[in-house]
């Protein structure tokens, strides 16, 4: 009798957890990151977050972490990630607007990518940076991608909004 209640627990996980927890993609909990909760960002991958492939990252910044306007957004990444970005693919979306940018730049050595929009995004907005045309790295692995953002007139200093902690496969 208790083999079998073992086996109906562990096949009721199965049946239960898994599929939640593969479908969270990019809003799963993450244990132990070394980033506070309210400082994870949210983000989509369009196409599976797979190695050696091309990549659509859906970047999000909610509303209330946009409490000043914004002149540049900042993303930051480490060392050991070896993707591949195309600068003239990369969007901020406001509702599902494009925002018309001024200027992208992509800084390999440096790993920043800068992104100006033509005119600074409004306080209080949800914004999502769309960066389309990736090449994922050929190694898997936890990326952290820190997004930093200047305000207009603010010093010339970035300012840290959050991270995405993303996965790929």
């Amino acid at each position: 009798m208790r083999r079998l209640l073992s086996a109906f627990a562990v096949t009721g996980f199965l049946l239960t957890g898994l599929p939640s927890i593969t479908w969270a993609q990019g809003q799963g909990f993450t244990l132990f990151s070394g980033v506070r909760g309210e400082d994870q960002l949210p983000f989509r991958f369009d196409f599976g977050g797979q190695t050696n492939s091309t990549e659509r990252y859906r970047l999000e910044i909610p509303a209330k972490k946009m409490k000043l306007a914004v002149a540049q957004f900042a993303i930051t990444y480490p060392n050991y990630y070896k993707g591949i970005f195309d600068p003239q693919d990369i969007e901020v979306r406001i509702k599902g607007k494009k925002v018309a940018l001024s200027e992208v730049k992509w800084d390999k050595e440096g790993k920043i990518i800068q992104i100006f929009p033509q005119e600074p995004v409004p306080a209080g907005s949800k914004v999502e940076l769309v960066l389309s045309n990736v090449q994922n790295p050929p190694n898997g692995g936890m990326y952290y991608f820190h997004c930093q953002v200047l305000s207009p007139g603010d010093v010339p200093l970035l300012r840290y909004l959050g991270t995405w902690i993303l996965s790929i496969s």
